[in-house]
Parts: structure tokens; sequence; C-alpha cells
């Protein structure tokens, strides 16, 4: 994971300063790459792992939600098939794949309920996190899991996903999570601290960057390659992942994971490199709820319900008295007054046609309408944002 700048000029500018605080992240994302889970000979680095339980029951018990992205089933899957020494076929990775994750599974379970955490598995391709129902009950899922206390432990799901329709890498994938879960914070334990202004295997001056607030092109070209050995990483898709991060309003770390207790010592200062964004994580999905989804329909609200969302609340079924268009649950729709003046625009949790039946009725009656419990709120107040 090493960074090339021939183009890089000499005087580039390094920020430094105090780094931020990795104890005030507020919903956390922890990526870990095959190399640093799982030994070159197939074998879970176990001591490794639970020293990370460890720092992750520490950031739980200060009140900090964590989700974990993990590599290392293909690596794990590979040794038990047999399949050393070469590289795999794509259904091979696949049988690899089907056969490390249960192995996988059970580490990051055994580990973490040693602290008494429970774990949750969830395998993702990127139709979960960019086909917009599918990543809308992705998100439910995901929040629903930080409510009751559990952990997940997400992968991509090679056993299904072909070369076309993959990630690749867990890099971005781990950014898609934290766009998708609105976390403020992305770690990406690396084999190297951060991002340099050249190779520092080959270049004794080059410097370590501690803060990135512009993904520059200067900042671009210092990717590097993937290395060698299972890691289908690089810095190349770091710089990615840092874009989707940033876009969505959460920050992001690539630190050193190699050593025990990576958590541990961002706090206490290791030398990494910070991507900082210009918004936090709600003002960035909100913005983009506003400025980039095109509405599929209409949700006329009464005078009442009108006010409640200018003072941060979500629309609730009794305030809306009429329904405008065609839409699915997930599509954005705009929530008019009766004169026809837009006031908000969000995600609708029901399409046009149960939101009918629900207009005007109180959340208790949804399941006697619809026939199943839906959400209280034709829209939440996390995917609305009041236009006017």
């Amino acid at each position: 994971m090493t960074a090339r700048a021939a183009a890089i000029p000499v005087n580039f500018p390094v920020i430094s300063g105090k780094a931020p605080s990795l104890a005030s992240a507020r919903r956390l994302i922890v990526k870990i790459g095959s190399a640093l889970l799982v030994e070159e000979s197939g074998e879970i680095r176990r001591a490794w792992l639970e020293a990370l339980a460890a720092d992750i029951a520490r950031c739980r018990a200060r009140g900090q939600e964590v989700i974990v992205v993990t590599s290392g089933a293909i690596a794990v899957g590979r040794r038990l098939l047999g399949l050393r020494g070469r590289t795999l076929r794509l259904e091979e990775k696949q049988a690899a794949a089907a056969t490390g994750q249960i192995r996988l599974a059970h580490a990051w379970q055994e580990a973490l309920a040693k602290h008494g955490i429970t774990v949750a598995q969830l395998l993702l391709t990127p139709d979960d996190t960019e086909e917009r129902r599918r990543h809308l009950n992705a998100r439910a899922t995901l929040t629903q899991l930080l409510a009751l206390g559990a952990v997940p432990v997400i992968n991509e799901n090679d056993t299904v996903a072909t070369a076309e329709i993959r990630f690749g890498d867990n890099d971005r994938l781990a950014a898609r999570v934290a766009q998708m879960a609105s976390a403020d914070t992305l770690v990406l334990l690396s084999d190297i601290d951060g991002l340099y202004t050249a190779d520092p295997k080959k270049d004794p001056s080059a410097r370590l960057i501690p803060e990135v607030r512009e993904l520059s092109p200067e900042i671009e070209a210092m990717a590097g390659d993937a290395p060698p050995g299972y890691s289908s990483g690089g810095m190349v898709t770091k710089i990615a992942a840092a874009r989707i991060a940033m876009a969505a309003g959460c920050r992001m770390v690539i630190a050193l994971g190699k050593p025990l207790s990576p958590l541990a010592r961002i706090e206490e200062g290791t030398p990494a490199t910070w991507f900082l964004p210009a918004a936090e994580p709600r003002t960035a999905r909100k913005r983009w709820i506003a400025a980039t989804l095109a509405p599929s329909g209409s949700l006329v609200v009464d005078d009442g319900a009108a006010a409640a969302l200018r003072r941060g609340k979500s629309l609730l079924p009794a305030g809306v008295v009429g329904v405008e268009g065609r839409f699915e649950r997930g599509d954005c729709v705009a929530v008019r007054r009766r004169d026809g003046v837009e006031v908000a625009r969000g995600l609708s949790a029901y399409s046009s046609e149960d939101a009918s039946r629900i207009a005007g009725r109180k959340s208790h009656e949804i399941e006697e309408l619809l026939g199943y419990r839906g959400r209280d709120e034709m829209i939440h107040r996390d995917d609305l944002v009041v236009t006017g």
C-alpha cells in the first residue's frame, strides 16, 4: 500500500497540529483487511482479533456504536479447501468465501462474546448499497441492530457477486456502509500508517500527511498500486473510499493496523492520516435528499403537520390529507400544503398505494389497515429536509 509522488511538488503542504479524536466518534466503522486478520498460512490471527475486540468493547462502553467491515473469508477458506499456491478462478474464490465465512464469523463471535457483545453478520453487494430500496432495507437493519446493542460484522457477498457486480475491495464497501449508516467516523486499518508525499520505502524524505481536507489532484496523484498477497486494495482504493466518506460528511482515518490494539493506538496519537469533510453526516444526507433526488410524487399535509415538520418532527400518517403521483417505498417525495406550496422533501416509508390507505389515520392503525406493521412515520425526520 505504497504511494507514488513523482508529480508532487517538493513544497507540498503538510498540515500539523492536534489530530482529531477517535473518542469523539458517535457511530464508528472499522475496516479490517485480510492481511491484518489472516496469516499467510490462512490461520486467523487470534491474539490480534482479541485485542481488537477489547478495543471495540472499550468504544462500546463509552456509548459509541461500532460496525465492523472485515475481509478474510477467501483467505481462510482457500486453506480449508486446499486451494493454495495459485491464482483462484472466480468459482474457486466463491467456494473459498462460502467456506471461510463460517469460520470468520465464528471467530468474531467468540472474540466479542468475551465482552458480552452480540455479533450480527451481514453480507452485502454494491447493489445493496446503491439501489434505493435495498439501501433502505440494509440501513434499517443496521439501525435496528445498533439500537439492540449488537455489533454488525459486514463482508462483501463474494459467493454470489461476479466480477462485474462486486466492489473487489472492502475499502469502498466500508465507505458505502459509512454513507448508508450515516456514520461520522471511518477507520481503515492498513499495513501503512497513512498517506505519504512519496513512497517512504524508496524516498527517505517522504512525509506523512496528517490531515487532508480536500481531495485535490495532488492528493490523488499519491495513490499507489495494491501490494502482493491477499489484499485486493491499495492507496488507490483508500482515496476512492475517502471521496465517498467525505461526500457523506464522514471523516476517515488511515492508520497502521498490524500491531495489537490498533484503535487504542490511534487514540494515543500514533501517526495516521485523517480525511476531514466540510459537513456533518446528517447535513450531507439532507443535502443529498434536497438537491439530488427528484420527487416521484407528493404528500399533501395539513397546517399542523407542516408546522411540526418545521420544528424538526417526523411526518406521521395522521397529518397527511392527500397522496399525489405513483411512488414506491424509499422514493423521494415532495411534502406540500393544501395550497400547493412545498414545505419539505423526504424518503417515503410507504408506496403511494399504501400511503393512500393510511393517510389521515393514527400510527397504531397501520397494521390493521395494511396487514403488516410498517414504520410509525410516513417520513422519518432523518430522511426529511425542510425546503420551505
